[in-house]
């Protein structure tokens, strides 16, 4: 009776040369396998029984071939352990062979300030485990099955009490459509936008430029809107070039990068250009769950539901790597975005969804958050501290709310290259403002800096090198 190799652990294809005898056969084909990338560098064999079993050949001719290979430097091994791929040159590079260690420059840096996600040490493991489990015991069959492409009905509730109660959001579940993220979100929007006739958007200058990217990407033109302490310049939608503007994206909780909020006046300014034009708002909320020295601003979409495209995400309050995010829509646009992110991917994966659905209702999302506002708050008052005692003459800007702030760089000092140049010397990353202007220079130039990136234990370190590099 021939052997069962459909048991043998983990698949691994290999093409043996029957010409080179076994060992040999074996030792081309795994050598050629790493060279060639179809084995990548961390990749876990087989064992030696394993994979003698699955190819049927004798265990010491497998043991043989790994041996070969990991004195070749193919292979990395240890005692009591199943053989790894080692990292190699490949072809091309200007080496070949086993290279002995990842270059520098794809090293992360030591320190990294740079903005755009939370600590991503302080993800809630716990809550987020003990809502999977109650979601996996108690979920119907239809949990893993395409569904409604507006996201799981069970998350669309929960985050239309959530939104209401903490951002004052106008929300109706049958409004909301759930996406994978921020840029899946803008991306859908510019595309149904477009497909109704919106010839431009006009978008905050600074801004971020993946946003304006996507825009362009969908169609529409981008129309720089200046942004200053106070947030985007929203009165001057209704004059002179921004005739074809149909549509506006802004932050108005924390506009990004500066990090003003946006005034009262102009909030007012952005839905009465909405209304008189039937132009849409787009309200990128990326941050406003986040605020320290203030009291809470609700959102824009509370003041004009019919007019203003809400857009959230889990990304700063959970991580990025979960991608969902949500939009209440207009409910003009409910049909077209649903329609349109259908055609994109049927529908953001279900189990997460419920996940987080089951921490809004267990509250155990709220308590998260608050227990990241509290944290983030100490780690911006140290850093403005740290600014007043060692880099005087640096004044952080927009650290009211958010995970950002901005450091204008006052003159004489370093200039962007040079703090640039700096931060590269101590292994510090940072953000520089001149990456985020529409208009071109000269302009105002400064360093973005992420206080929610680091681990605790980096993050007094991080400052220190910052202060340095400004000093």
């Amino acid at each position: 009776m021939p052997k069962d190799r459909t048991g043998s652990g983990i698949d691994l294809h290999l093409d043996l040369d029957p010409s080179l005898g076994r060992r040999a056969g074996l030792e081309r084909a795994l050598r050629s396998a790493v060279q060639a990338g179809r084995l990548a560098p961390g990749t876990a064999l087989p064992s030696s029984r394993a994979l003698a079993l699955h190819l049927g050949v004798g265990r010491g001719t497998v043991s043989a071939a790994y041996d070969q290979l990991a004195a070749e430097g193919y292979l990395a091994s240890r005692p009591g352990a199943r053989p790894r791929v080692a990292r190699v040159r490949r072809p091309g590079d200007g080496r070949t062979g086993p290279a002995a260690a990842s270059p520098e420059a794809d090293e992360a840096p030591r320190y990294d300030l740079r903005p755009g996600r939370p600590d991503l040490t302080a993800f809630p493991a716990a809550d987020w485990l003990r809502s999977t489990r109650r979601v996996l015991a108690t979920a119907p069959p239809d949990v893993h099955a395409l569904s409604d492409p507006r996201g799981r009905p069970e998350l669309r509730a929960a985050l239309a009490g959530y939104l209401g109660r903490a951002r004052g959001v106008a929300a109706d579940p049958e409004r909301i459509v759930v996406t994978s993220g921020y840029t899946q979100a803008l991306g859908l929007l510019a595309r149904v936008l477009a497909d109704a006739g919106t010839a431009a958007f006009a978008m905050e200058d600074p801004g971020h430029p993946y946003h304006r990217a996507l825009v362009r990407r969908a169609g529409p033109d981008v129309v720089p809107l200046p942004a200053d302490g106070l947030g985007a310049r929203t009165g001057l939608l209704a004059g002179a070039g921004f005739e074809r503007a149909g549509a506006v994206v802004l932050t108005p909780a924390h506009q990004y990068p500066t990090g003003a909020t946006l005034r009262p006046d102009r909030r007012h300014a952005a839905t009465a250009w909405a209304r008189a034009t039937g132009g849409t708002v787009v309200e990128d909320d990326y941050d406003g769950e986040f605020r320290y020295d203030r009291r809470p601003v609700g959102a824009v979409q509370g003041t004009a539901p019919e007019h203003v495209v809400y857009v959230g995400t889990a990304s700063k309050t959970l991580g990025p790597g979960l991608r969902l995010g949500w939009m209440v829509l207009p409910a003009r646009l409910v049909g077209p975005v649903a329609e349109a992110k259908y055609l994109a991917d049927a529908h953001t994966q279900s189990l997460g969804q419920l996940v987080l659905a089951d921490m809004i209702e267990s509250h155990a999302y709220d308590r998260h958050v608050r227990a990241a506002r509290l944290r983030y708050r100490r780690r911006r008052d140290l850093l403005v501290r740290r600014l007043r005692e060692r880099a005087p003459r640096v004044r952080a800007q927009g650290v009211a709310a958010g995970l950002h702030a901005l450091l204008p760089l006052p003159q004489p000092g370093p200039d962007e290259a040079e703090a640039l140049r700096r931060a590269r010397s101590r292994g510090l990353a940072v953000q520089p403002l001149e990456e985020f202007w529409q208009r071109p220079g000269p302009n105002p130039q400064g360093l973005i800096v992420g206080y929610s990136t680091p681990p605790e234990s980096a993050y007094p370190h991080a400052l220190d090198a910052l202060c340095e590099i400004l000093r």
